[in-house]
């Protein structure tokens, strides 16, 4: 069982993200959530300069059992620092993300551009990532809750499925009428799930 939960934010930064399902999730664990240097309102850090540095920013905070819990980019990091210390990690929570797969080829959209106009000072090493990690989720023995919305088309649930088929302990749950912010507009729906997953 976890004592700490870190909860990892999108490429918005925006660490208010998971607030509402943090609020509602009955387990005992410290809650955490972890800002993004450079991104959202969190000041810039010349330090970080690609996902190795924000990888090791989490890895650095993780000095007890932890779970993460990730949202799209922070879904990326998350499955980064799962490989990279698995014996620390206890459980995954991973939301509407890529989790290292090619989201392109399974019908996502491509959401740069337009996510380049809202935010024009995000990091260009941020919008340039193409990591794959396909080849090494079979490795991730860590209990998965997968989380999707059945109308996001930045992560369609055929990415979701393809982390299902991956990795070797995972559960996907579909929300019906979910977008990309399921995390904010159906808190509610994914307080509990995220309960029983960490109490199993």
């Amino acid at each position: 069982m976890p004592s700490r939960i870190l909860f990892l934010p999108g490429a918005s930064g925006r660490t208010e993200l998971w607030a509402p399902v943090a609020s509602l999730l009955e387990h005992p664990a410290e809650k955490v959530h972890v800002d993004w240097p450079g991104f959202g309102s969190s000041p810039r850090d010349a330090s970080v300069r690609g996902i190795d540095d924000l990888v090791a920013r989490v890895v650095a905070r993780v000095d007890r059992p932890s779970a993460l819990v990730a949202q799209s980019m922070g879904g990326v990091v998350a499955m980064r620092v799962a490989l990279a210390i698995p014996e620390r990690i206890t459980h995954l929570v991973l939301a509407v993300t890529s989790g290292g797969v090619d989201v392109a080829g399974l019908g996502g959209q491509d959401w740069r551009p337009s996510f380049l106009e809202e935010w024009p000072t995000l990091p260009r090493w941020f919008i340039d990532y193409q990591g794959d990690l396909s080849s090494r989720l079979a490795t991730v023995n860590v209990p998965t809750l997968l989380l999707w919305g059945d109308a996001d088309p930045v992560s369609p649930v055929g990415v979701g499925e393809r982390l299902l088929s991956l990795l070797p302990r995972a559960e996907l749950h579909v929300i019906e009428g979910g977008d990309h912010d399921i995390a904010e507009k159906h808190a509610r729906r994914l307080a509990p799930l995220i309960d029983r997953h960490l109490a199993g």
